[in-house]
């Protein structure tokens, strides 16, 4: 449901009460989490329980499983989610009652009032980005207030209100809610086409990345991941407009530029220049070259703020990663068994390479999970392509989300365009035959990986289950 952005949005403590229709989601409950632990009273829905809305009732919100009109109770301000249709009874309960009914990112500019904002942009990398310079700035010193698309695991929360300055914010850009904040800096870390059910076409999505240079202060700056050609040719906007640039990545004209990348297993690591001098070591235990170009932008942004090197490089390196980010699921029967978001083709090409670095001498399996309808229905090619990079491909079939289904529009789709021999490839439109399948391609050794933005992230335990019970799934 697509919500307007209020004219003036208020600051936070000047909200009521506040009631979140889809709490339970990433972006919603880091706000009501911030807003809970600075006294504001907090109520929402979800539709189905879980753990994250186990943890907002234990710091006090009032949350209910399931969507009725008596869940508004004395609300004075609605936040609304945009996976909630607009038939939703709280909905339409609050705009009868002439409720201030806000987006997600009027939410997120009303915590964010006051504090010095440090925003993280991009098609790839949001997540990852802004939990690196969140980390780092927490060894520095720092104690920022964060705001994440997923779960840190050394914290374990997206979210938490900080006594310093600052306010490090994933700035998501499918819906514009990067067009609302207004960041003293910022992170691009690419620019490539994607939600286009939104934007409708490439160069609208773009456009949309140049609206939001001029939303960052003038005496501010951005950080451009400048190996990607979207980002780069960004960054000649922005010093166009006058606005100061960083730019980061491996390219030899980087300002903070990579070098020396290597992987161990699960870890890597690269050193870093400034311009001729050699700042030290970047190390991670997260593997792939795509999270070391993500790590570099949030230490540049570090530095360039005035933080010191060696802690911010201290914090990353103690980066535990975060929550469906490459993230290690476990081992059973001799199989690694790892979960991701990844969910357009450059992701998945990215995540791929980072897998097959860790497998080894295994094979590598994926389980591949397409999110969405409209981005099927345009980049299903390209995911097939990407897949091709694995051993052994198994296609769920679409995760809907917010949209319909169309019979024409399958994971199927992907599984026909993915360029490995027909015995490799296959298509599981019934979710309950995955792991079976999985198991049947699977061997010790071998390394298995769940990836899309869905449910698909399930499998990945019951997969683990039934390999140490010995069963076919």
């Amino acid at each position: 449901m697509r919500v307007d952005v209020p004219a003036r949005v208020l600051p936070a403590e000047e909200l009521g009460r506040v009631h979140f229709i889809g709490i339970g989601g990433a972006g919603l409950s880091a706000i009501a989490r911030i807003m809970l632990e600075r006294g504001i009273e907090v109520s929402g829905s979800d539709a189905n329980d879980s753990p994250t809305l186990q943890a907002l009732r234990d710091l006090g919100a009032r949350v209910h499983v399931g969507h009725a009109a008596e869940h508004l109770g004395d609300a004075d301000t609605v936040v609304v989610s945009t996976a909630v249709r607009e038939d939703n009874p709280e909905v339409v309960a609050a705009q009868a009652a002439g409720l201030r009914v806000w987006p997600r990112s009027a939410a997120l500019a009303s915590v964010m009032a006051g504090r010095r904002t440090l925003a993280v942009a991009g098609t790839h990398g949001k997540t990852t980005t802004t939990s690196l310079l969140t980390v780092a700035l927490l060894a520095a010193g720092a104690d920022p207030t964060f705001a994440v698309g997923g779960e840190l695991h050394q914290l374990g929360t997206n979210a938490r209100h900080g006594s310093g300055a600052d306010f490090v914010a994933e700035a998501d850009e499918s819906d514009g809610a990067f067009l609302v904040y207004s960041p003293y800096a910022a992170v691009v870390t690419n620019v490539e086409a994607d939600h286009l059910d939104n934007w409708g076409t490439e160069e609208a999505y773009r456009a949309a990345f140049e609206e939001f240079l001029d939303r960052i202060d003038a005496s501010g700056f951005v950080v451009c991941c400048i190996d990607d050609p979207g980002a780069a040719a960004l960054a000649d906007v922005a010093r166009g407009r006058g606005l100061r640039v960083v730019a980061v990545g491996e390219h030899p004209d980087a300002d903070y530029r990579l070098s020396d990348v290597r992987f161990a297993g699960r870890d890597s690591a690269a050193e870093v220049c400034h311009g001729p001098d050699l700042l030290g070591t970047l190390r991670l235990q997260i593997p792939g070259r795509h999270y070391l170009v993500d790590a570099v932008a949030a230490l540049a942004l570090g530095l360039e703020l005035g933080h010191d090197f060696e802690a911010l490089t201290a914090g990353m390196a103690g980066f535990a990663g975060t929550k469906r980010r490459m993230e290690f699921k476990g081992e059973a029967a001799g199989v690694r068994v790892f979960d991701s978001y990844a969910h357009h083709p450059n992701e998945i090409t990215g995540d791929l390479e980072a897998a097959r670095a860790v497998a080894g001498d295994g094979q590598l399996v994926v389980a591949f999970q397409p999110h969405l309808v409209s981005r099927t229905r345009i980049f299903g090619a390209q995911m097939g392509r990407a897949l091709g990079a694995a051993d052994q491909v198994v296609v769920l079939d679409v995760y809907l989300a917010r949209e319909d289904a169309d019979p024409e529009v399958t994971g199927g789709t992907v599984a026909a365009a993915v360029p490995l021999p027909d015995e490799r490839v296959s298509f599981v439109a019934d979710r309950a035959r995955v792991v079976g399948e999985l198991i049947a391609r699977s061997n010790p050794g071998d390394l298995v990986l769940t990836l899309g933005a869905g449910d698909v992230t399930e499998v990945g335990p019951l997969l683990l289950a039934a390999l140490s019970d010995g069963r076919d799934g």
